[in-house]
Parts: structure tokens; C-alpha cells; sequence
């Protein structure tokens, strides 16, 4: 039956979709009018019956195709059998998302997406065998422990469009010939390996391969990512070696100048925008970059691309650096582009005189878009641009009246960027020097140039600048370094931009950059997440090249593992009810109870607990009326305080006049002579009063940016519960001397810091983490 006549449901159920998973997509009308293109095509070539191979394929180039131009076009090779892996898929929506101007060079998208390559189970097994073979003497020594997952990298290195299943099973099969079955020292657990201390960058990670649905986990550090030939990098001067560099008559002298000027070191720069606070997926790109570098006995700049002076402000400068160096980094300089705007100038010059760039008088809003009209100045006289370009350096036009642009096109179609543009606006650093200022487009590979960096590190979508990148150096004559794109890291039930905080500020959503709901690196570390935390989530997401999008419960778990071996336990009662002991064994006086900061290591120390007569416990803590499986206090029901050596048992409950408990009386017996109690409570004694705030999730929603998932816009899905604050929580007097951002777990409830808001009077407690997962979270 054809498609266009089926109803939806069906329609979906027959691509192989659960029925839940159907029903779902019904919901995405946008998504529904695509698959019903899609089948409507697919049937066509192939029949009625579309079976679950193409159904899925279709599936999955519908929802995660950017441009629907390009969907009959994918649609054709799924079915006529051309793409048939998730692997070629992936292929070819990256490949007409860089290559948007149609028609799509079939030829060359082919090569590209190993369209026809067929990988036969004979090379799969050589490629294992060889793999095996390289680390055959530490396979036999480790066993099983061994990482499979480098084999399965190294045979996946050899055969790109090899399916990532066939070579796990593969490595299965021969791993199992070589070693036999696991014997029982090989389901021993490793033994715990104690972590370097705090904000020491080089952490152990997972990397996290993913391969036709299937998730391979590899044990690795970030440095050890990063190392030597890991990320098959080219090595400084061998620039010339890498696929796609632009080699001219005088790239080997200009590679030549440039060891003698770094003597073969690794050179990397980080370099913010300082027009916003850096958010997580920042911290991806300073451990890429200084990591990196690191790992390979170089340098990395931190280079502030300070050329828009109208959102640069200098609290940006400086929390960027603060960030740079609260995750353990140290750059070997700081470096602003404004550095080099008199060179920059000289070679905007040279390039005119070159015959490669011009002074255009289109409006911004002419030359917008990826098809803006030709401009009618492109081929005006060299003299005439020299003239012009300097009238715009002495303040001549007005903004928006005159730039100076480039004779290229861009991979993305873009046709002659924008080198300068004159903005009458005084610049932090040089005042009122400049009226015109360079584009990121001309400035960020001369300035990679001036630094002889080696390794020119970006996130993916500046893959469609490599070529301007290469195109800009070797037009001047300069030397070109390598543009090497990864992966960015994004995290779900967050937005991260500027001008989209901005706007939650504005309506009062969150306090400010810093707020601990945000995943800004200022708002992390005011929550509590200690910097070694977050370079542990980058080094498990690992160096990708494919974009990252991960949950934020991933990160907390990373938290979690930290502050298990860093943040003292102290007792914290954040819903007070009274409890009076009518026969403490020293009326009216203090006992002093010891205890440990770490109860798994004593050797850690302890801390001084005053125990009186009157102790407050959690109202939780407590029922009238127990539940079946109730363990703590209840009326027949004694409990231990924890550290005190004492239970306590119900004797009194007094309330007030509408029958709300108000306070206990209870009895105490040493535990020794007690019997053993069902649970230990916490507890605290003459406390401190102090602040708590907790948190939730901001946005309800896992893409809060995604209008068809939220159709009223990102503003609409912030979450009523995201805090709460509890004024009068208690707290133990052993963390009176603490100072902002210093870190506890208070125990049973969960890992707390404590605030910059904090004052003599009083102490606030940010909630960081709780004690284990939420299991309700994705």
C-alpha cells in the first residue's frame, strides 16, 4: 500500500518502530512529514515492504538530517542499498552538513562515505590478528584486564567502514583462542588505585567509542589520549604530511624558519572570546589544548581574541585566566590579538597590494546568507582598495559604510569573509588608536602564525574555515600551521550562550554567570565541583572528533568520586526536630564526641562534636506511625546516634494545638548494653544555624533550545522547583572556620560547599551533589 495513504502509525510501525516509539514521533509533526517523504520515496524504488535495515536508516536520516534539501538525495542511496550502515550514514550527514550548496558532488560524497567499499570477514580477521599479534606479549600478561578496546581501535584504524559489531566479535573470538576461558583470578576485581590529589589534570578516564549503537569503554588517561602518535597528529614541521595542508614553493622554507624558532616543540593556544564566562564545554577545549601540549612536552598560550570591542569587558579577562588556572593549567603566556594589530594592519595592506583582498561598500545585511549577491567592487583597482582601506584606518566612513574583504570562498559556500570592519568603539587595551578591526576569519590564523603554534586546535564547526585558514597564511606568505577540528562537548537540560543567560538573568530565572544552575565553570565551581571533577568528565568523554552531547548526571558522578576522597563528613540537620534526653548521663554540661573526618580512614583525623542534653535530628528521621520497613526512631522503635556509642529510645512526644510533633523525649543507654539498633541517625548539638540551598535541574526538558520539543521557547521550560532554599538549617560548630568553596559531606545527606555569600553571622551551604544518583534521572 503506498505510503502517502497509509495512516501514520502504521506508517512508522512498518520502519520498524516500537509502538511507544512511534506514538512518540507522532507528537513531532515536523519529523512525521519527513519519514512520510522518505517512505513514500523509499517505496518507490523498493516496494511496499521496506524491511528494518532501510526502515531504521530512514529513521535516522529523517530525525538528524539539518537541511531537508539533502533528504531525497540520502533517501536514494538507503534505498538502493548504497548506504547500509550506520557508519556510512553518519558519513554522509556530515558530509552534506559541510558541503551545503547543492548539487552534493557525487563522486566525491562517495569516496567520502565509503559508498561500494565492502570489507570482507577475511580482512576483518587479518586486522585483528594483527592487532593481537602488536600486543600479544601484554595480552598474555594482563589477560582479560588487558584494554580490548585498543584492538578493536586498531583494527577499526585499518577498516573505516568496517561494522563496528564484526569486529568486536572478532576480537571476542581470537581473545578467547589466545588466553581460554576466564578463570576465577580473572573475575577478581582490580584493586583500588588511589587518584593524585586535586586539579591535577592528568586523570584517569574512560574514553567512550561509539560504534554502530554499540558502547566500548576504554580505560585511559587525558594525557595518555592525548600522547605522542595517539591522535595521529602530524609532528612540528612535518605540517606538509597532513591531508589537505596547502603546500607552496615556499612552505619548506617557512617550516624551515619555524623549527629553528620552536626547536621541534608542540605549541597550542586556548583562545576565548573574553565577552562571556567560560562554560563546560570549555573545559573540553583547555584540557585539548593545554593537555596536549602537555602530554607532548610543548606550550599553549592563552590568547584572549579580543577584536570586537564593543562585548569585551575586562571581569571577562580576568575570570577566564582564574579558570585557566583553577583547572591546573598554567599557560606559558598570555597573549591578546590586539598584540599584533599593527602587524595585522601591515598585512591587510600587503594583501590588497596582492590582488587579494578589496574595500566593499555592501551592507551588512546585503552580504548575509551563504548566496548574497556578487560584489559590484570585488574587481575595483588595487590603488583605488589602498586609498579606500586607509581612509577607513583615518575614520572616513561611518560604520557599516566600508569593510575590506577577501577574495575567497569559503568550504560552506561563504563567499569573500570580512577582514575588517570599522566600529567606532575604544578598545580596552589601545584606546582610541583603532577605528577599523580585523574579523576572527582574518585575524585567528596570522595570529596562530605570529606564535608559531603547531597544532591550531578548534571545535568542528570551524572545519568549513581550514580552508580560508590555509588560503589567508600562504596568500601572505607566512607560515601556516595545522587546523586540527574535534568534537565539541554539550550537556543536556542546559543552554550555555551569552545572550541566552543573559536573558534568564533578566527575568529573574537565576541570579547571575555564577549561579550553581548554570554550567558555566564559575557557576560549577560555586556549587562545589572540584576542578579535578571536571577534568576527570573530559578525559572519559575522551578526545572525540564527533560531537559529544551527554548527560548531566555523567559529570555529577564524576563529582561524586572526588569528593568521596576529599570532602571531610561533618553532621548537618537540615529539618530540625527537637530531641531532649531526660537522662543524659551529665546534666547541664557538654560531652566532647570525637568523630572521623574519613570513617573509612581514621589516619585522616577527627573533628570535636559537642553532645548536650538536647540533640535536633532530621524530622524525616522520625514516624508516629512507622511504615512497614521503617528502620529509624518510631515510638517501640530505638535508634544509634552515630559517634556517640548511645541509643536513644521514645519516651515522650509533645506537640502543639494543631497536633504537629514539636519534640521528643527519650531515654538513653550506652550501646554496649543496648540491643543492636535496626539504624544510626546524624544528629547535631548546640549547632550552628546556617543557610542550605538546594538544587534541581534548571529546564525541564532535555533541549530546552529545541522548539520542537519545547515549542514556547527555552524561557518557558525553566523549572518552579530548580531551588530551594531552607533558612534555618543546622550545622555542627566544626565547620565554623570554613572558607568559601570549602567542601563537606554532611552525612546521609548528600556533598555541600560552602558559599561566597557566607558571612561571620551566618553560613550558606550549596548543595553539590547528593550522596548517590537520582534513579529517577536519564
Amino acid at each position: 500500500m503506498a505510503a502517502g495513504g497509509a495512516e501514520p502509525l502504521r506508517l512508522l510501525l512498518g520502519l520498524g518502530l516500537s509502538e511507544s516509539k512511534a506514538r512518540e514521533t507522532l507528537r513531532n509533526e515536523a519529523l512525521t512529514a519527513l519519514l512520510r517523504e522518505a517512505v513514500v520515496q523509499a517505496q518507490g524504488i523498493l516496494g511496499p515492504a521496506l524491511d528494518k535495515t532501510v526502515g531504521t536508516l530512514l529513521y535516522n536520516v529523517a530525525s538528524r538530517i539539518k537541511d531537508p534539501k539533502h533528504l531525497g538525495f540520502l533517501v536514494g542511496y538507503i534505498a538502493n542499498k548504497k548506504i547500509v550502515t550506520d557508519l556510512q550514514l553518519n558519513a554522509a550527514l556530515e558530509y552534506v552538513k559541510s558541503h551545503p550548496m547543492a548539487p552534493v558532488d557525487a563522486a566525491n560524497f562517495e569516496r567520502q562515505c565509503g559508498i561500494g567499499v565492502t570489507v570482507t570477514p577475511e580482512q576483518i580477521e587479518e586486522a585483528v590478528e594483527m592487532a593481537i599479534n602488536k600486543h600479544k606479549a601484554q595480552l598474555l600478561s594482563e589477560r582479560y584486564r588487558f584494554s580490548m578496546g585498543l584492538l578493536m581501535g586498531e583494527a577499526r584504524s585499518k577498516l573505516k567502514w568496517a561494522d563496528g559489531k564484526i569486529i568486536k566479535n572478532e576480537v571476542d573470538l581470537q581473545v578467547l583462542h589466545l588466553l581460554g576461558p576466564k578463570t576465577e583470578a580473572d573475575l577478581e576485581r582490580k584493586p583500588k588505585v588511589l587518584k593524585p590529589r586535586a586539579a591535577e589534570p592528568e586523570k584517569k578516564g574512560k574514553a567512550v567509542m561509539v560504534e554502530n549503537g554499540e558502547v566500548h569503554q576504554e580505560t585511559k588517561s587525558l594525557m595518555e589520549q592525548l600522547r605522542g602518535e595517539a591522535l595521529k597528529f602530524h609532528k612540528p614541521g612535518e605540517n606538509y604530511r597532513t591531508e589537505g595542508y596547502v603546500v607552496t614553493p615556499n612552505t619548506m622554507s617557512l617550516l624551515k624558519r619555524h623549527l629553528e624558532t620552536t626547536g621541534g616543540q608542540v605549541r597550542t593556544r586556548f583562545p576565548p572570546e573574553p565577552n562571556g564566562i567560560l562554560h563546560i564545554g570549555h573545559a573540553k577545549a583547555i584540557n585539548f589544548n593545554f593537555g596536549f601540549a602537555k602530554a607532548n612536552g610543548g606550550i599553549c598560550f592563552l590568547r584572549y581574541d579580543d577584536t570586537n570591542p564593543e562585548k569585551e569587558e575586562e571581569k571577562y579577562f580576568t575570570a577566564i585566566r582564574d579558570i585557566v588556572e583553577w583547572l591546573g593549567y598554567t599557560p606559558h603566556a598570555v597573549t591578546h590579538a590586539s598584540d599584533y594589530f599593527d602587524q595585522l594592519y601591515a598585512w591587510a595592506v600587503d594583501l590588497i597590494r596582492r590582488g587579494h583582498a578589496y574595500v566593499c561598500h555592501q551592507k551588512v545585511e546585503e552580504i548575509k546568507g551563504h548566496n548574497p549577491p556578487p560584489s559590484p567592487w570585488r574587481d575595483r583597482p588595487i590603488e583605488e582598495s589602498l586609498l579606500l582601506f586607509e581612509d577607513m584606518r583615518k575614520g572616513k566612513f561611518g560604520e557599516g559604510e566600508a569593510t575590506l574583504r577577501m577574495k575567497l570562498v569559503m568550504e560552506d559556500g561563504k563567499m569573500d569573509p570580512v577582514a575588517y570592519r570599522i566600529k567606532y568603539t575604544p578598545h580596552h587595551r589601545s584606546g582610541d588608536k583603532w577605528c577599523i578591526y580585523p574579523t576572527y576569519d582574518y585575524t585567528h590564523c596570522l595570529c596562530d602564525s605570529l606564535e608559531d603554534i603547531t597544532h591550531s586546535l578548534c571545535t568542528k564547526e570551524f572545519q568549513a574555515r581550514r580552508s580560508s585558514y590555509y588560503w589567508l597564511c600562504n596568500a601572505l606568505d607566512v607560515y601556516c600551521p595545522v587546523q586540527w577540528e574535534y568534537g565539541r562537548l554539550n550537556l543536556l537540560y542546559t543552554v550555555v550562550s551569552k545572550r541566552k543567560i543573559i536573558r534568564l538573568v533578566e527575568a529573574g530565572a537565576v541570579r547571575d554567570w555564577d549561579d550553581p544552575r548554570l554550567f558555566t565553570l564559575t557557576a560549577l565551581r560555586r556549587r562545589g565541583f572540584p576542578a579535578e571533577a571536571i577534568n576527570n568528565f573530559c578525559a572519559k568523554v575522551g578526545v572525540t572528533v564527533a560531537q559529544c552531547t551527554m548527560e548531566p548526571h555523567m559529570l555529577e558522578a564524576c563529582v561524586r568520586e572526588v569528593l568521596n576522597e576529599q570532602a571531610p563528613r561533618v553532621m548537618a540537620v537540615l529539618e530540625p526536630l527537637r530531641v531532649t534526653i531526660t537522662n543524659f548521663p551529665a546534666p547541664h554540661q557538654t560531652l566532647d564526641v570525637q568523630a572521623p573526618n574519613f570513617p573509612a580512614d581514621e589516619t585522616k583525623g577527627f573533628h570535636k562534636v559537642p553532645f548536650q542534653s538536647t540533640v535536633y535530628i532530621e524530622r524525616s528521621d522520625f514516624r508516629e506511625v512507622p511504615d512497614k520497613g521503617y528502620k529509624r526512631l518510631a515510638p517501640s522503635q530505638p535508634v544509634g546516634l552515630r559517634h556517640t556509642g548511645y541509643v536513644i529510645a521514645v519516651q515522650n512526644i509533645i506537640k502543639d494545638t494543631s497536633g504537629h510533633v514539636q519534640e521528643l523525649e527519650v531515654t538513653c543507654m550506652k550501646s554496649e548494653v543496648a540491643e543492636k539498633p535496626k539504624a544510626f541517625i546524624h544528629w547535631v548539638s548546640d549547632p550552628l544555624v546556617c543557610e542550605v540551598r538546594q538544587y534541581e535541574r534548571l529546564f525541564l526538558h532535555k533541549n530546552p533550545e529545541d522548539p520542537t520539543e519545547v515549542p514556547g521557547g527555552f524561557l518557558s521550560d525553566v523549572n518552579p522547583n530548580s531551588l530551594c532554599v531552607i533558612e534555618e538549617a543546622l550545622v555542627d560548630r566544626s565547620v565554623g572556620e570554613a572558607k568559601p568553596f570549602d567542601k563537606f559531606q554532611f552525612e546521609r545527606l548528600g556533598y555541600f560547599s560552602l558559599d561566597p555569600d557566607s558571612t561571620d553571622t551566618k553560613l550558606v551551604f550549596n548543595q553539590t551533589v547528593t550522596l548517590k544518583e537520582d534513579p529517577g534521572k536519564a
